[in-house]
């Protein structure tokens, strides 16, 4: 065989898994977060949940970041486990007011502070609170655990 076809293989084979990985993360994310038939489709939620480009990889924006920092403090936690945690931190990794939890609840993107919810804060934190609170971001994994 072609040593270059070798090379091209070679590489093709290292970078499969991480080209196979995004999708379980999007899917997950989706079903945690219940993005699905919400304004928010599967092609953003795909990337720019977590990325500054709707193509995904780098530059990650504020919440992607988060997400990444909760994978170095846990680094034995599994996706959900993780994207929950970074929920019930109630940060605001955008800075736009709005903490991630309200704005994954208000269906608009936490990581980009052009994308905020509507509602006032204290009718998003009201209607949130009624709707189940943080709890609901928990997994189906999550829940059968516990």
């Amino acid at each position: 065989m072609d040593r270059r076809l070798k090379f091209v293989l070679w590489g093709l084979l290292c970078v499969a898994p991480l080209a196979l990985a995004r999708p379980v993360y999007r899917s997950q994310a989706i079903n945690q977060l219940h993005v699905e038939g919400s304004k928010l489709s599967t092609k953003t939620m795909a990337c720019t949940y977590c990325h500054v480009n709707p193509s995904g990889g780098a530059p990650w924006n504020s919440f992607g970041e988060a997400l990444k920092k909760g994978f170095r403090e846990n680094p034995k936690a599994k996706f959900d486990e993780v994207l929950y945690l970074v929920l019930t931190q109630s940060e605001d990794s955008d800075e736009d007011g709005y903490p991630d939890v309200l704005e994954v609840f208000a269906k608009t993107l936490p990581g980009d502070a052009n994308s905020k919810p509507t509602r006032s804060l204290a009718e998003l934190r009201e209607a949130f609170e009624a709707a189940g609170g943080v709890k609901q971001y928990e997994s189906e994994r999550m829940k059968k655990a516990s």
